[in-house]
């Protein structure tokens, strides 16, 4: 039987593409994940050496789209004939642009599509026809047609586990794999398009694992692949479950009964308001160590408009429970959304200010973008605001000093908040390995005292971003920028790199010292009288 064939942005673990691979395989059917960040050519020879029966491409994000038209385009031109299909959250929903911007595909897997895959595959192997099949998408002489979307599957634990590339290792060599406890999503946030990729196909539209094949799937990474971080893909983790209240708690006991407590950390991903003193204290006893939260503003008006049903009392409630148990968390922020006002800016500002002057948290924020069937895209085409180029939605602000404040500021920053190396990127990082030498070496005076400092570093770059982001809305606010200031924001752009530069050394050095403490500790108890004679820049740099 030929291969198949799968191309997919594959950070960490893509766990679509995984499942989709590993449910193909159970069938029989070799299949091959190949990374879109690999050059045309090199995945051309793959292909002719393979010559798969179909190649799938996994178009998640509007963003790459123009990736995936290239490849597929240079591919085409030079001679592959396989089937190409196309799947993902971006091909399912917006199946007919995507047709339209790539004529080359064949075919469009809409939704989840594990079973549809697997018979058009199946389809293709026997030479019968894949045209009626449950949810796909196919051109006949330039007209889309559309089939009716099958059912979900309702057991997601029917799924083999998905298939994984080997393990990269995060923080003191320990390896990091990516899990899901069900799928799906209970909000209907206005600027999230989760809710509607669920909501098409016939059944629930939130679906969970059983807390035992979760833990049974953890333990099997942690025994055959040495896995010891888990972060939970979840957008909406089952801490307030209708189907299963007592999710939470049997996840923790099948943890305990299967000797992992201790042995593993992990992530979720949660709403401020869903926090809970009990069962967050439970869950930190059983290797919770960091939050992502869905916070996206620090205003009641805000978060209103966002349709995100909670309040910034139950925000900084949530937050204030999290620091009391010292679980750490990250967190999304739309600083910028398609209403926002000086006084809406400043507010978040001010927000910002409460859950980061202190250094607990790096500041960071995005621009609300205005994805593919969403509230806030339906809202700015009425207005007629909304920008569109192929795969790309974006939109100006109302008041045009803003728009001329946002591109400044992104520019200003855009090292400090989006460069790998950059100082927000390396604060997270920073409390990674803070929140793992703490968990595996135990909390000793040296390390304290490193932390101490690693946060008054943290606070005082917060304050600085957060401080000059007011100054500079004073300035754009009243019009000043279009005087002659040139120099002067020059001069304060200026200012701000040597200022990252600084923190950023600061950082790395603080960091540097931490990673020298488990050889220390090493050396220390095989050696205990040498350490005493050792230097410490030998210790550190060797």
């Amino acid at each position: 039987m030929r291969p198949v064939v799968l191309v997919a942005i594959n950070e960490y673990d893509n766990l679509g593409v995984g499942y989709l691979s590993t449910v193909l395989s159970a069938a029989g059917f070799e299949t091959r994940i190949i990374s879109l960040d690999r050059n045309n050519a090199d995945i051309l020879k793959i292909l002719r050496k393979l010559d798969p029966q179909l190649v799938g491409f996994s178009v998640i994000f509007q963003y790459h789209i123009d990736l995936f038209k290239n490849l597929i385009g240079y591919l085409r031109k030079k001679g592959v004939n396989s089937h190409f299909t196309a799947g993902g959250h971006y091909a399912s929903l917006k199946y007919q642009e995507l047709f339209e911007y790539i004529p080359f595909l064949d075919s469009i897997v809409r939704f989840e599509g594990e079973y549809t895959l697997l018979e058009l595959v199946n389809c293709l192997q026997t030479g019968t026809d894949w045209r009626k099949i449950e949810s796909i998408s196919y051109k006949d002489n330039g007209k889309i047609i559309t089939n009716r979307l099958r059912p979900l599957e309702k057991d997601l634990d029917k799924f083999p586990f998905p298939c994984r590339a080997p393990l990269k290792k995060f923080v003191f060599e320990k390896k990091i794999a990516t899990i899901i406890a069900g799928r799906g999503c209970i909000h209907n946030c206005s600027f999230c398009n989760t809710r509607k990729f669920y909501n098409q196909s016939p059944g629930p539209v939130k679906r969970l694992r059983k807390p035992e094949m979760v833990v049974k799937e953890m333990e099997y990474l942690v025994t055959k692949k040495k896995c010891s971080i888990f972060f939970f893909l979840d957008d909406d983790f089952p801490l307030r479950s209708d189907q299963e209240p007592d999710w939470i708690i049997r996840f923790c006991n099948e943890l305990k009964g299967n000797n992992l407590t201790g042995k593993i950390m992990w992530k979720i991903c949660c709403r401020p308001d869903e926090v809970n003193k009990e069962l967050f204290e439970l869950m930190k006893s059983h290797g919770l160590f960091q939050v992502f939260l869905g916070i996206e503003d620090g205003t009641d008006i805000g978060l209103k408009r966002l349709n995100k049903h909670m309040t910034v009392a139950k925000s900084l409630e949530g937050i204030n429970t999290l620091r009391k148990l010292e679980i750490e968390f990250d967190y999304g922020f739309l600083l910028f959304q398609p209403w926002t006002t000086y006084k809406s800016l400043n507010e978040n500002l001010n927000f910002l200010g409460k859950i980061c002057n202190d250094g607990y948290t790096p500041v960071t924020f995005l621009k609300l973008m205005p994805y593919y069937e969403t509230k806030v895209e339906e809202e700015l085409l009425k207005e007629g605001r909304l920008k569109i180029t192929p795969g790309i939605r974006d939109y100006d602000f109302q008041e045009d000093s803003m728009n001329q404040y946002y591109d400044f500021i992104i520019n200003c920053f855009k090292e400090w908040l989006r460069h790998p190396e950059g100082v927000a990127n390396i604060s997270k990082w920073g409390r990674n390995y803070y929140s793992i030498y703490n968990h595996y070496f135990g909390k000793d005076t040296d390390a304290m005292k490193l932390k101490r400092n690693f946060t008054k570093i943290l606070s005082e770059s917060n304050s600085y971003i957060l401080d000059t982001l007011r100054e500079l809305s004073v300035i754009f606010k009243s019009g000043e920028y279009k005087r002659d200031l040139h120099d002067s924001l020059n001069d304060l752009k200026e200012k701000t790199w040597l200022r990252h530069q600084s923190f950023k050394s600061r950082i790395q050095n603080n960091l540097g010292k931490l990673l020298d403490l488990p050889l220390m500790h090493f050396i220390s108890k095989i050696y205990p009288e040498s350490i005493k004679n050792l230097d410490s820049h030998f210790i550190i740099r060797s």
